[in-house]
């Protein structure tokens, strides 16, 4: 995919620098660029690498001095991962789906399915009855859509992956492979008090004895699952749906890798979940809530607005507006920093402080 600095410039909304018809093939990182890529050196770290490279253009910091650097041309980028965003979005070749059209002759497509007349379909899908899809939608290979499922336009199902029955998703959805949506939560009861109730009880006073009944009892989840527009769940992640009501995902929610989503969990609109972080059942997070990789939301809390999670926090109570919190049991992040410091000076001692 050929583009000039000046196109993708405009496309950007960004400055050229030098001669703004260069060409160029793909982006490259600095220190592997060649004549025909756009090194991406959005600050001056790079500048040594890109120096050493043989590129003719790259996108560069404000104030980049063009001549030392060798380059024929530029884009100036204020902010390179914003500038990122929209460079990857034109440059991307789409491969995943490239040469397919139509519905592949192996889909299993139910005859009370509605299906818009663009809807792109790979092989081995399989659609279930009173399943509706919107217009623009892609969908790869071996995909399977459960009963009376609505998916809006623009989505985009990578291969591999499982939406159950009664799920409803908004508009310009995208799920990587392997991606499922709509199990059943993880909901399960005993006849008597369960070993956790009891455990809580004597507060580990002495060893429990072994229950009356130790058999677990399922729960089954009748709720599905909802989820707003603009959408993105990365591979192999799980939103479970809800006992009665539905599981219940924002619009712009932005879901990593490995990441698991418990049963009647409320997302609010733009929350970032990062890798193998998990929401136990029956947790609401507000708008903008920030989970780092391997936190972790104990079940029926409230976490509110613009809450950002360290890596590896795990949150056990309810979280007020507007914290940055770190640690486990997660507390505001100075608090346990202050707490680590003092911990490592009853250690080392005040000598060696």
């Amino acid at each position: 995919m050929r583009h000039s600095l000046k196109e993708i410039a405009a496309s950007l909304g960004a400055e050229t620098l030098g001669d703004a018809s260069l060409v160029v093939d793909r982006l490259a990182e600095p220190g592997e660029a060649g004549p025909a890529d756009l090194a991406l050196a959005v600050t001056p770290k790079f500048a040594d690498e890109l120096t050493a490279s043989r590129a003719r253009a790259a996108v560069v910091w404000p104030g980049a001095d063009l001549a030392a650097l060798g380059l024929d041309g530029a884009i100036v980028a204020p902010r390179g991962r914003f500038a990122m965003a929209g460079l990857t979005a034109l440059l991307d070749d789409d491969s995943a789906f490239r040469g397919l059209t139509g519905q592949h002759a192996s889909a299993v497509i139910d005859a009370s399915a509605k299906i818009a007349e663009d809807v792109v379909i790979g092989p081995f899908v399989v659609v279930g009855p009173g399943v509706v899809i919107g217009p623009g939608t892609r969908i790869g290979a071996h995909v399977s859509i459960g009963a009376e499922t609505r998916i809006g336009a623009g989505a985009t199902l990578h291969a591999g992956v499982r939406i159950g029955a009664r799920v409803r998703i908004g508009d310009c959805f995208i799920a990587q492979p392997g991606v499922v949506v709509g199990g059943d939560g993880f909901s399960f009861t005993n006849a008597g008090p369960s070993n956790v109730e009891r455990a809580m009880r004597q507060r580990g006073d002495a060893p429990l004895d072994p229950p009356e009944d130790g058999r677990w009892h399922r729960i089954h989840s009748l709720g599905g699952v909802e989820i707003g527009n603009d959408v993105e769940i990365g591979a192999n992640s799980t939103v479970d749906a809800g006992t009665i009501r539905a599981t219940r995902i924002g619009d712009g929610v932005k879901i990593d890798n490995l990441v698991q989503i418990g049963h009647n969990v409320v997302l609010g609109p733009d929350c970032l979940i990062c890798a193998h972080a998990a929401i136990a059942g029956s947790s609401v997070l507000g708008p903008r809530v920030i989970l780092g990789g391997k936190s972790g939301v104990a079940d029926n809390l409230t976490i509110g607005r613009d809450v950002v999670a360290g890596g590896g926090a795990v949150i056990l109570s309810n979280i007020a507006d507007g914290l940055f919190v770190s640690g486990h049991p997660a507390k505001p992040t100075q608090a346990h920093r202050a707490e680590q410091k003092a911990l490592r000076r009853l250690v080392r001692g005040p000598e060696r402080e």
